[in-house]
């Protein structure tokens, strides 16, 4: 299997827009996914996120990212925040979400952030073993808040 880590760029939004379409709809919350792919490519060009894909290289096909942000910390200061990290399940097991998040880390400690930080559903035993084996703390203190706009 040869799988490229790769910064992503605008060809690669359908894929990635797929992906998180993917994610929202085994978090149970695909009603919520409302962006549309022409807000993703407006977004990127605007410097919003940046992604990191894994892609196939025999079909082609991106088979996994690292969707992320910079915002700040007022007790930390930079940081990288975590939005989407997703491998599909035929790729899954092959390292693949070990690489994406080496090179993660990487582009953050590139950017001076001192912590990365991200959200991950209490029933997603899969996904909080994979933190807990990169030695992350799973914060269960705080409650999340949003407000639509």
């Amino acid at each position: 299997m040869n799988i490229q880590i790769r910064q992503g760029t605008a060809r690669d939004l359908p894929a990635v827009h797929g992906l998180v379409g993917e994610l929202a709809r085994f978090e149970r919350a695909a009603s919520s996914f409302t962006a549309t792919i022409e807000e993703y490519e407006e977004d990127f060009r605007e410097g919003f996120f940046e992604v990191i894909v894994a892609e196939d290289m025999a079909t082609r096909t991106v088979v996994g990212m690292a969707l992320y942000n910079y915002v700040y910390s007022t007790w930390k200061g930079r940081m990288l925040y975590l939005e989407d990290f997703v491998v599909t399940p035929d790729y899954r097991r092959f390292g693949i979400g070990q690489r994406l998040w080496d090179v993660l880390k990487e582009r953050g400690r590139e950017r001076g952030c001192k912590l990365m930080k991200w959200q991950v559903l209490d029933w997603n035993e899969g996904a909080i073993r994979f933190y807990k084996a990169q030695e992350a703390e799973i914060e269960t203190e705080w409650y999340n808040g949003k407000l639509v706009l």
